[in-house]
This record gives C-alpha cells, structure tokens and sequence, in this order.
C-alpha cells in the first residue's frame, strides 16, 4: 500500500495489560488487507495507516474482536478516554491498597514462625483468599479473555502462578495435613525438617503452604501497575497541558481593514472561533490568541514556552507572532493567518505525539520477545515440574520450582521503560520548548 493512497487515524486502546497485548492488536490489524499498524502499549495508542476502503469503523472492530476496546478520535476528544483512565487509576489504586493491607499478614505469619500460633494457617488462608480472588481479578480476567482467543500473555503467567500457589496451599489445609493446630508455616524449602532424614524426599514430606507467595505476587504486580498507569498519565498530562496554553478568548475587531488593521469594532469572541483573515487585538499581557502577522504596533513577544528563548523577541508591523506566546509591551493589532490544526502548537502537539507513538529498536526487540515469550515459559515450567519430579521424586519441591519460573518470568520492565521514558521525556521537553521527533534522535 503507498503512503500517497493511505490516511491515517490514531485509536486509543483500552483493556492493554503488557506488551504482549499490544503486540497481538499490531499483529491482528496487520492482517487486515490494506492496512498497516503500529500500537504503543505506553501510550495506549494505535496509529494506524490504511487504505481508503478501509473504514475506522472496521478497525474498531477488528481490535474489539481481538478482546479490546478501540475508542475512535471523535470520541476520544469527547474526554471519555480520560474518565476511562480515571476509572482504572482508582480502581487499581483500592486493589493494591487492600490486597496488600491484607497480604502484609500473610507474610509475617508465614516469615516469622516466633508470631504463629495454632490454627494460624487459617487466618492466612482466610486473608489471602480474597487477595487472589478479587485483588488478582485482573489478571485473571485477562488471561480468561485471551485464552478465548487462544493467546497467552504476561497476565497468564501471573493467573496461573498466583492460582497454582494458592490451590496448592488449599489441598494442602484441607487433605494434606497442613491443617492441624501444631502446623508451623516454615521458611525451609529443601533443608530437612527435624525428625525427618536427609534425604529430600522425606524433607517435602509433610506439605509447604505457599499462602504469601499467592498474596503479596499480586500486590507487588498491582503496585507495578500503578506506577506505571501514573507515569503514563503523567507523560500525557504534560502535552496536555502545552497544548492548553493557548487562549481561550480573543478581541475580534469586526469591519477592521485585513490589510493595514485600521477601524472595526471590538468584540469577545473565542478563540476557536477565529478563522484565517479574522483581525484581533492582543494587550499587553494577553496571550495570543492564533498564529499571526502584526499590523499595527510595536512590542516584545515572550516566546519561552516554544522556543526556550529566555529574552522577548521584538515585533513590528510585518512580523509574524505565533499563538499561545505572550505579548509582553505594546498594544498589537495582528491578523489571524494559520488557525486550529494548522498553527504552530498545533503542529508541535502532532510531533510530539508522533514521536510517543514510534518505536525506539529496543522496544521492537521486546515486542518481537514478548510474542513467543509466554509460550515458551509455559513450557519451561511444564519441564522443569517434570525434570525435579524425576531427579527429586518430591512433587512439592516440582510444584515449587514450576511455579517459580512462572512467577519471576515476565519481561515487561523491557518492552515498558523505553516507551514510558520516551512518554515522559517528550512531554517534559514540550513544556521547556524543546521537540523530540523521535527515539532514534
């Protein structure tokens, strides 16, 4: 498909959990004939270019059939992407806040065998039920959803870890005989217990409860998520907020001559109802309303927030002055000549999101990883229950290894720093005037 017969439309995806998701959104909407993808897990956003016959309806609907939700830009100026963002900010934020004032228990109990006493087991089980059945729902309900479509990603490795822990500790209390009142939670895993031999068969013997890796995995990943939705909001805060410096008002003079500036009346209007041609005045202190050639008056232009020029550049008649700067002396009567998606802020807020939107090589690496990486963990974890059954005879000491390799494997630091440094570095560039086009700058 050339680029001469391409548009191009920018969704915003919500539902995305890694880079494992945004990797099988980009791969399913490349499949679609005459189009090419490209989705950003940092900034939850998927640029798409395609053909004409192709409409924006039809892409939302191949995301949603991915398991997804798709919000068109229409509706994103709406502000339902930022109330949606809202939502799962705070719904995370109670998630992790709970689940861990009810894991911390769990952990001292388990850690601190001066604290037990009888029956203590249960208190644990009795905490960290709800941690994995209502704190961990997340991660559960997305790896439901993508096994669906036969997919698998990180929030799997974490379902399945985090259960696996906790069905294990419940056959365990209930038919293992971990439920007894002289049960003590112990911090051994291949030492023997006393009153037993050295081998390590007899060591696993009497069953482990693995109550506090089933609590605090998700609050650890909860908090994760967190840090992470705040700094991509952060990130987008920080454009929005350049792009908000614009005014919000401007003093229309209706009748005024568009060539020399002279007569007309003065009305308040809105700035977004400026069009190219509309001559205003600008006072000293007032923002400029839009891009704009001067007609009348003298003044110095403080231009710091796009350029980072410290010093105000003088204007006269003739000189072009750009909107959102600062008239900072003398009364101008200018004439409006690029307005809304055409004026300068305009188009450094299109850059800046560009480049949020690219892909730095590392990120492309992760994402290729990200692809296949879950699968294969799978698979390790699957031999190594079988290798340490074999070599141990210890289904416990299997159990534990297997779940181990589920719960440590999860590359989503590499796939996520790059976009979310890159996020937030072009933001806070944005703010002190300074462009960056792209990851490979």
């Amino acid at each position: 498909m050339s680029l001469e017969a391409a548009e191009s439309v920018d969704l915003t995806v919500t539902g995305m959990t890694c880079t494992s998701c945004a990797a099988r959104i980009e791969r399913r909407l490349n499949k679609v004939p005459g189009v090419s993808a490209t989705v950003n897990y940092a900034t939850s956003v998927a640029h798409v270019e395609h053909a004409s016959t192709v409409s924006v309806d039809a892409l939302v609907a191949t995301i949603e059939a991915t398991g997804y939700r798709a919000i068109a830009p229409s509706e994103a100026e709406s502000g339902v992407v930022d109330a949606i963002e809202r939502d799962e900010e705070h719904a995370i934020r109670l998630r992790f806040i709970v689940s861990g004032a009810l894991a911390v228990p769990v952990l001292v109990l388990s850690m601190v065998p001066a604290l037990q006493f009888p029956f203590c087991q249960w208190v644990a089980f009795a905490l960290a039920t709800p941690v994995v059945a209502w704190g961990a729902w997340p991660f559960h309900h997305a790896a439901w959803l993508n096994a669906r479509h036969r997919a698998a990603t990180m929030d799997t490795l974490i379902s399945v870890g985090v259960l696996a822990a906790w069905l294990w500790s419940t056959w365990a209390l209930f038919f293992g005989g971990a439920g007894g009142a002289d049960y003590t939670m112990s911090l051994e895993w291949l030492v023997p217990r006393s009153g037993h031999s050295g081998t390590m068969a007899d060591a696993m013997s009497t069953p482990h409860l693995y109550l506090e890796v089933a609590a605090t995995v998700p609050v650890f990943i909860l908090a994760g998520r967190w840090f992470e939705l705040r700094a991509k909001q952060n990130g987008s805060a920080a454009l929005r907020a350049l792009l908000a410096l614009g005014a919000k008002d401007a003093s229309l003079l209706d009748g005024a001559d568009p060539v020399t500036g002279e007569g007309g009346r003065e009305v308040a209007i809105s700035a977004s109802a400026l069009r190219v041609g509309d001559v205003f005045v600008v006072r000293p202190g007032e923002t400029i309303a839009t891009d704009a050639v001067v007609l009348l008056g003298v003044s110095a232009v403080d231009e710091a927030m796009l350029t980072g020029e410290s010093v105000p550049i003088e204007v006269e008649p003739g000189s072009a002055v750009t909107g959102a700067t600062v008239n900072v002396s003398g009364r101008l009567v200018v004439r409006a000549i690029r307005v809304g998606f055409d004026t300068r802020l305009a188009q450094m807020g299109r850059l800046i999101t560009a480049a949020q939107n690219s892909k730095a090589p590392v990120q492309r690496l992760a994402d290729r990883v990200s692809s296949v990486f879950v699968p294969v963990v799978i698979g390790l974890a699957l031999l190594t229950l079988g290798g340490w059954w074999l070599a141990t005879g210890s289904t416990q000491a299997a159990f534990t290894a297997a779940v181990s390799v589920l719960i440590i494997a999860c590359p989503c630091a590499l796939g996520l720093a790059t976009p979310t440094a890159l996020l937030v570095g072009t933001g806070r560039g944005a703010q002190l005037g300074i462009v960056i086009r792209g990851p490979e700058v």
